[in-house]
């Protein structure tokens, strides 16, 4: 198994992301063969991380996977690979509810791997040792304390602030692996829903040369690499697809508004036997006609309505497919585009396919962030009713209108709380705003 270790922070906003990206430019630069994996539930950070690296990067998500799962991604991740990088999700502790199940320091637990915590040291000096000692120390109700193996300040102002910040720690158990310094060009822009996504990035490669750059610059990058350690993880296994194909051949929209669909998922159709194509609704184009299923996952289909709502030849090949009595299946942005109408954040009211009698809206925003756990309401290509899975939302869209609809689940969410009926169904046409991970 390869060696691995966690890059983790106190709290979002931290600058992991961009740390985690300058390490895999830098060690990729350095001839070694380096993957990555991303904490929890998240599409736009692995899209960085495989623009970094050159491979792509796999979820685990110690909340929502099977262990055969977990143990499966994980193994699928450090294939030809002599060092994994993961990316913490939120802050160490943070996951589902007070005890953090899914959290960083969970799966740091359960793999084994040392953690490197990220601090960002912007108004902090000598409090900073304080802050590190309570993340050393920490204890949660769920009994996974996280292996700090060593720590990097970011955002620092200058050399005498990183010389204050390194005699603070000097007595703590931990190596400081140094101090990153404040530069005007290593931010990343970012939207509703995190990071501007890579592929809008025109100038992502000069970006992350300059992040590695800095990386050697201001890390002690061989001392890092020498904390990594083999995974613990046991492998469980045939885990088998993480979802069901949707069917023999499924056609899969991807382009910017279309792009949240985890690499796991569709690799574990293809190691079923599925067969994929892929078609772009931005590009007014309509699913492969021999597909025998159609899937739409997440994105940002409210960034471009008015253009979707346009593309006639996309939107004819949708309702095509289920005139044909194709599956086609959408998660949160690709449910909103099988509904009937999607209103734009300034009001407007864009036509989408129609095929569920759902609205959605963006006019009055409302945040809707969690794990969720849902059961099927009847049979549908993802399994029989009863069928359960787990999986998560995140998005800002409310249900405008959606009368009349069938429900496709019913839901509740990590603590157990009931959510009642969720999604909608209409003969072999269904989605809802969750994004599935894994069966149960």
């Amino acid at each position: 198994m390869s060696r691995g270790l966690l890059i983790a922070a106190p709290a979002s906003g931290s600058g992991k992301t961009a740390v985690t990206l300058a390490l895999l430019r830098h060690f990729r630069d350095a001839g070694l063969a380096v993957g990555s994996i991303k904490v929890g539930p998240d599409y736009i950070d692995p899209a960085f991380h495989r623009a970094a690296s050159g491979r792509p990067c796999f979820n685990l998500d110690s909340w929502a996977m099977r262990p055969a799962t977990l143990a499966a991604t994980l193994a699928r991740a450090a294939e030809n690979s002599e060092l994994i990088l993961g990316e913490g999700v939120m802050g160490l502790f943070d996951g589902a509810g007070p005890d953090g199940l899914g959290s960083t320091a969970t799966l740091a637990a359960a793999t084994g791997w040392p953690v490197v915590l990220v601090v960002d040291a912007r108004g902090m000096g000598a409090s900073a040792a304080a802050l590190v000692e309570g993340f050393l120390a920490h204890r949660p109700a769920s009994g996974a304390a996280a292996p700090i193996a060593g720590v990097i300040f970011n955002r620092v102002g200058g050399p005498g602030h990183g010389e204050l910040l390194r005699a603070a720690c000097a007595g703590l158990p931990v190596p400081v692996l140094g101090c990153l310094r404040r530069r005007d060009g290593l931010v990343l822009p970012e939207r509703h829903l995190g990071l501007v996504q890579a592929a809008e990035h025109a100038d992502l490669e000069a970006f992350l040369e300059a992040a590695a750059a800095a990386a050697a610059e201001d890390l002690d990058l061989e001392a890092l690499a020498g904390l990594a350690r083999p995974a613990a993880l046991d492998p469980q296994g045939d885990a088998g697809p993480a979802l069901p194909p949707l069917g023999q051949r499924i056609a899969v929209a991807r382009d910017p508004a279309f792009a949240f669909a985890y690499p796991s998922l569709l690799e574990g159709w293809r190691a079923a036997g599925a067969e994929l194509s892929f078609f772009s609704p931005l590009g007014d184009e309509a699913p492969e006609p021999a597909a025998e299923a159609v899937y739409l996952p997440g994105g940002y289909p409210e960034l471009w309505a008015g253009r979707l709502a346009g593309n006639q030849g996309f939107l004819a090949g949708l309702r095509a497919a289920a005139a044909r009595g194709d599956a086609v299946y959408g998660e949160c942005g690709g449910y909103m585009v099988l509904g009937r109408t999607l209103i734009d954040a300034e009001g407007a009211r864009h036509a989408m396919a129609g095929l569920l009698p759902v609205t959605t809206s963006f006019a009055a925003r409302r945040l809707s962030l969690g794990y969720r756990e849902v059961t099927q309401a009847a049979a549908t290509p993802l399994g029989p009713a009863g069928a359960a899975f787990r999986g998560h939302e995140f998005h800002y869209a409310v249900l405008d209108d959606g009368e009349g609809a069938t429900p496709l689940y019913r839901g509740r969410d990590a603590a157990g709380r009931d959510l009642g009926p969720l999604g909608a169904r209409a003969g072999q046409v269904f989605g809802s705003f969750v994004h599935l991970i894994d069966r149960l």
